[in-house]
């Protein structure tokens, strides 16, 4: 039965590839129907039926409209052959340096009978794929073929065969996974590179891939008119063409799809189903590492150069918590599939600068302003100098606002927000400067967000929402709130718009890159914080300072929360909602309440960057 369920998708697909190239056919058809007119009209002549002034007229007529279209036609072709199909950005994996991986990915094809993938590439992301790699603009354009060397002639070109498609393997996996839930994993993806043969197939493909870079070239911008003009005729032609084979194209790749799921039935059965297990679990644990624990480090110019290792460790810490996740906890003792590779260390920075560049658009290598971080370091270049930056913000900001109260001393102090955020406004008072914070609405944040808005406020340090309150108003609150917040958000919009993105170490664009270096972060991980989520995340900071410097609190990572606040050996809890209260009510009572349970004195002057 599964040979058959083989055949029926395999089947499917390859109706549907020849319906996408009926599409391509259709067009060239309609191409060549002035020429094929002019044909017809130049015969008639030739033999002396359509004879006249009419029909000479209508000669010349038709000759230059099928020259035109003929002309258009060929320079639309050689734009769809030519132009470069999208690439993802990866990290390559030569075979010397992770041998065992390719050879369980060959005895894995083979075992499939399908042809094995031409090389391996990871990506910072939970998925794996078939990639075509095979344009020329792709680099070394294919595989030359057996013999090419004994081929006779010294200047002869060695023949060419086509290059089976790159595997591309979510890096989280090859972390978290042992070795045989890798391959149960993976197997669907490598049964792929059959149908991929498929000559039908595969050139309907590149049919659809060439529209789809036609379109992005005719989006690049043009300055003359002419260029516009022809831009504006390429984009329309491959729009249309894309929208009359995209239906096709959907049930042809859903088609590949079933033939190599169906083909990959026969291949670690028992494991499948933990496998898929596992790659749920790999997901939820890598966006709690790249929201929570690394996106802070990118905001301070530092990139965890560890996050698959990380993956692990926040994994193993939820197995550790959640009585769900206890079976799991067995499965360590086994071989990781990252024994596969020669340098899983190197292979693993490598991903996280990628990760950091795709996530957050950081530059392409480390520079003074943007260094790798090691997790022992974590806490002391990450959580407090985050902690200390966004204090030193909130007294700028508070200092830009008015004058300073005479009884508070030139030294930040938390005394100094919490009697700001509670003294009733003074109708007279203003800010000094018309057009600074004050000028700027609050919600005008245009920096990326924080952790996501799911973390628990009775757990956590995070600046989240109220959980009990189902209004998602962005109002901050009080008017001092509101004043405070607003000039926080242009703040922190000044410091985002000054940082150059995208740059080399040098400071330059790098001159060859797989996407443009403007268009960064590719996939953004959270929307804008919002202005309370800004001034709440600042008063945190200031609360955390002052712990540290004054209770003999220390700053940590939490694997699954991210920055955490240590306290007599404990961590932090109940903080946000009382920040909360200060910021949407004015009321200091209950965080007062804390910082005297907890023996933080807010007198006392804190350390700033």
């Amino acid at each position: 039965m599964t040979g058959i369920g083989v055949e029926a998708g395999a089947q499917a697909a390859r109706s549907r590839a020849l319906a996408v190239l009926r599409v391509r056919g259709r067009a060239l058809g309609v191409a060549v129907l002035p020429a094929a007119a002019e044909v017809i009209l130049l015969a008639g002549a030739a033999t002396g039926h359509l004879v006249g002034p009419g029909w000479d007229a209508a000669r010349w007529a038709v000759g230059v409209l099928a020259v035109l279209v003929l002309l258009a036609t060929a320079g639309i072709a050689l734009v769809v052959a030519r132009a470069r199909p999208a690439m993802t950005p990866t990290v390559p994996v030569a075979e010397e340096s992770a041998p065992d991986l390719y050879r369980m990915v060959r005895d894995l094809a083979e075992r499939l009978a399908v042809p094995a993938p031409s090389a391996i590439a990871l990506t910072p992301d939970c998925d794996s794929w078939l990639e075509d790699r095979t344009h020329p603009a792709h680099g070394p354009p294919v595989r030359t073929g057996p013999g090419a060397a004994d081929m006779p002639g010294e200047g002869r070109r060695p023949r060419r065969v086509p290059a089976a498609p790159v595997l591309v393997i979510g890096s989280p996996f090859l972390w978290w996974m042992r070795v045989g839930e890798l391959r149960a994993v993976i197997a669907p993806v490598v049964a792929g590179t059959g149908p991929s043969a498929q000559p039908d197939i595969a050139a309907a493909r590149r049919f659809v891939r060439g529209l789809d870079a036609t379109l992005a070239v005719a989006a690049t911008p043009r300055r003359g008119p002419l260029a516009r003009g022809a831009c504006a005729v390429l984009g329309r032609v491959a729009r249309l063409l894309l929208g009359a084979c995209r239906e096709h194209a959907a049930q042809m790749e859903r088609g590949v799809a079933a033939a190599a799921a169906e083909r990959a039935q026969t291949v670690d059965y028992g494991l499948r189903i933990v496998a898929q297990e596992q790659v749920g679990l790999a997901y939820a644990g890598w966006d709690r590492l790249l929201t929570r624990v690394a996106l802070p480090a990118w905001r301070m110019g530092r990139w965890p150069s560890r996050l698959d290792a990380g993956v692990v460790a926040a994994l193993t810490e939820l197995s550790r918590r959640d009585r769900l996740a206890e079976g799991f906890t067995s499965r360590l003792g086994e071989r990781p599939a990252c024994d596969l590779l020669e340098e899983p260390g190197s292979v693993d920075e490598a991903t996280s600068l990628l990760a950091a560049r795709l996530f957050h658009g950081g530059p392409a290598g480390p520079r003074a302003d943007w260094a790798p971080v090691d997790w022992q370091s974590y806490p002391e270049e990450v959580v407090d100098r985050t902690w200390r930056a966004d204090a030193a913000r909130l007294h700028r900001v508070l200092d830009s606002l008015g004058p300073r109260p005479a009884r508070h001393t030139a030294a930040p102090t938390l005394a100094r927000i919490l009697d700001h955020l509670t003294e009733p406004t003074d109708p007279a008072a203003g800010p000094t400067d018309p057009a600074g914070p004050a000028a700027i609405a609050p919600g005008a944040a245009l920096v990326p967000a924080r952790i996501d808005a799911d973390t628990d406020a009775d757990t956590g340090l995070t600046a989240a929402d109220d959980p009990d309150d189902p209004d998602e108003d962005d109002d901050p609150g009080t008017e001092r709130s509101a004043l405070l917040a607003a000039g926080l958000s242009a703040e922190v919009a000044r410091e985002e718009n000054a940082v150059p993105r995208g740059a080399t170490a040098a400071g330059q664009s790098p001159p060859c890159t797989l996407w443009d270096g403007g268009a960064l972060p590719l996939v953004p991980l959270q929307p804008p914080r919002t202005a309370r989520e800004l001034l709440t995340d600042h008063i945190t900071a200031m609360v955390c300072c002052a712990a540290v410097d004054t209770a003999g609190a220390v700053p940590a990572l939490d694997w699954l929360d991210g920055p955490s606040l240590l306290l007599h050996g404990e961590r932090a809890a109940d903080l946000t909602p009382r920040v909360l209260s200060l910021i949407e009510e004015g009321d200091p009572g209950p965080l007062r309440d804390w910082l005297a349970a907890a023996g933080i004195r807010p007198e006392k002057p804190i350390r700033l960057v």
